[in-house]
C-alpha cells in the first residue's frame, strides 16, 4: 500500500514485487491469477512492516471460515437444519485462526493476530469498523465504507478466467492511482466508469454464473441431499468447533455418494441425479417490475401452490421458488455515491460525483429482483408453470414473464436409471 499521510498517494502493490535482498527471507505462495505472493516484504511500501502483514493475513484468511459449497452452506442449508441460527463464515473464520494458530504452534505476535481479526471483520453492516488510526487498512479486504475491496478484485479476476468471460474491469488501474485523503482510500475522478465497471461486472457474474438457473438448479439439489443426509451424518454439529469444521468440504458429496447406508439412499439418489445431468425442472421466471421493488415480498412455493387451478394436485414439496436478487452491492442505491474521489494529483481535497455529471447512459435502477420456479418432478413442469403463470395474473394483472414455458419442457417424463 503507501504512506497513510493526508493526500498521499499510494504506491502500487506488485504481488511479486519484493526486493531481492529480501526475498530469501520470505516464504511466497504462488497463486493461479496473481502469480507469486510474497510474505514479509518489508519496508518499500512506506508504511510499517506490521501493516503491511496484518493486511496479507487478513487477505489470505478472511474466508477460511467458509463451510462447504461456500455461501449455499451459510445461507442455504444452515437455516434449513437450525432455525433462527445466527452464523457467519466471517465469525466462523476468527475461531478457525484461533484454532490453527494453537494447533500447529505458530509463533504470532498478540497484537498482529488481533489486527488480521478486526479487519476481517471490518464490514458490519455497512459501516466500516476499526481503530481510528490508519482507518483506511480495514478497508482493503473487507470494506464496508463503499464495497471496493481486494475480495472483488479477486473473485472477479479468477471467476471470469474459470469461466472464459470477458472482464473489462482492471483493478491495476484503481491500484495504481488510489490514494489516501482524510485516512480514506479515494479515486481518481477520471476512473468513475472503472469503478461502475467494477460493480457491473459484479452484477453480471451473479446473473450469468453465480445465479444461472441450471447453477440454481444444481445447488437446491446439493441443498436437498444435505439436508436429508443431516440426521445421519450430522452435518451441522461440526459448525460449531473449528477441531471439527475442518475436515468439512466440498468431499461431504463424495462420501455421502459412496456410502451404502439405507439413511443416506435418499441423499445418495439425488447426487447421482446431478451426475447424469437429471437435475430439477426450471420452470419460468419474472423480474419484479420497477414499480414493485420497494414493497416486494419473497415468493413462497406455497404462493404458487395457492395458484393452482382446481383440478391441479401440486403440494409444496413439488415446487422450489428461489427469489433473486441481484445488484450493484447497495441495493436500489447507487453505489459510486459512497466512494470518495479527488481531482488530480494536486489536490488534496476528496469529493462525491452524481453519475449524470459523467455520463446519461449509467443506470437508473441499482437493483433487480428475480423471481424463478423449479419443481423437483419433471412430469409437474406443466402444472407449476401454469399455477406460477395465475400467480403473477393475481398479483400484478398481467403475466410479467418475458415467454411461456417452453411446450417440450411441459412435456417432459422421468425416466427411471
Amino acid at each position: 500500500m503507501g504512506d497513510c499521510s493526508n493526500g498521499e498517494r499510494l504506491p502500487r502493490c506488485n504481488s511479486g514485487a519484493a526486493p531481492f535482498d529480501s526475498r530469501k527471507f520470505s516464504k511466497h505462495i504462488h497463486d493461479n491469477v496473481h502469480g507469486n505472493i510474497y510474505l514479509d516484504r518489508g519496508q518499500e511500501l512506506g508504511i510499517e512492516s506490521f501493516d503491511v502483514q496484518t493486511v496479507k493475513l487478513a487477505g489470505l484468511l478472511h474466508d477460511v471460515g467458509h463451510g462447504p459449497f461456500s455461501h449455499m452452506f451459510e445461507r442455504e442449508f444452515l437455516p434449513r437444519v437450525r432455525d433462527g441460527i445466527k452464523w457467519s463464515h466471517e465469525d466462523m473464520s476468527l475461531k478457525m485462526i484461533d484454532y490453527i494458530v494453537d494447533e500447529h504452534s505458530i509463533d504470532i505476535d498478540s497484537g498482529t493476530l488481533k489486527k488480521v481479526k478486526e479487519m476481517i471483520v471490518a464490514s458490519e453492516e455497512g459501516k466500516s469498523v476499526g481503530t481510528k488510526e490508519k482507518q483506511f487498512l480495514y478497508d482493503i479486504v473487507a470494506n464496508g465504507r463503499n464495497g471496493i475491496d481486494v475480495d472483488k478484485f479477486d473473485y472477479i479476476e479468477r471467476d471470469t478466467r474459470a469461466c472464459g468471460l470477458g472482464c473489462n474491469f482492471q483493478f491495476q488501474r484503481l491500484m495504481e492511482t488510489m490514494r489516501v485523503i482524510d485516512n480514506e482510500i479515494c479515486y481518481r475522478s477520471k476512473e468513475y466508469l472503472t469503478i461502475h465497471k467494477l460493480f457491473s461486472t459484479r452484477a453480471d457474474l451473479h446473473r450469468t454464473v453465480y445465479t444461472h438457473p441450471k447453477v440454481k438448479a444444481i445447488d437446491l439439489m446439493v441443498v436437498d441431499a444435505l439436508i436429508k443426509a443431516n440426521d445421519h451424518l450430522q452435518i451441522d454439529s461440526l459448525i460449531d468447533e473449528p477441531a471439527q469444521y475442518w475436515m468439512l468440504d466440498d468431499t461431504i458429496v463424495k462420501t455421502i455418494e459412496t456410502s451404502t447406508h439405507q439413511d443416506l439412499e435418499e441423499s445418495r439418489n439425488l447426487i447421482r441425479r446431478i451426475r447424469r445431468r437429471d437435475i430439477y425442472q426450471f420452470c419460468n421466471e419474472f423480474a419484479v417490475p420497477k414499480e414493485n421493488l420497494e414493497y416486494f415480498k419473497n415468493v413462497t412455493a406455497q404462493d404458487i401452490i395457492c395458484s393452482q387451478k382446481s383440478d391441479s394436485q401440486l403440494n409444496e414439496e413439488d415446487v422450489i421458488v428461489n427469489n433473486v436478487k441481484i445488484d450493484l452491492t447497495s441495493g436500489r442505491n447507487n453505489p459510486l455515491e459512497r466512494i470518495s474521489f479527488f481531482q488530480d494529483y494536486d489536490s488534496f481535497e476528496k469529493s462525491h460525483i452524481k453519475d449524470d455529471r459523467v455520463s446519461h447512459l449509467l443506470p437508473a435502477c441499482y437493483q433487480d429482483l428475480i423471481v424463478r420456479v423449479y419443481t423437483r418432478d419433471p412430469k409437474l413442469v406443466q402444472a407449476v408453470s401454469n399455477a406460477f403463470e395465475n400467480f403473477q395474473m393475481k398479483t400484478y394483472g398481467e403475466k410479467t414473464q418475458v415467454h411461456a414455458t417452453p411446450e417440450k419442457k411441459k412435456r417432459l417424463k422421468y425416466k427411471e436409471k
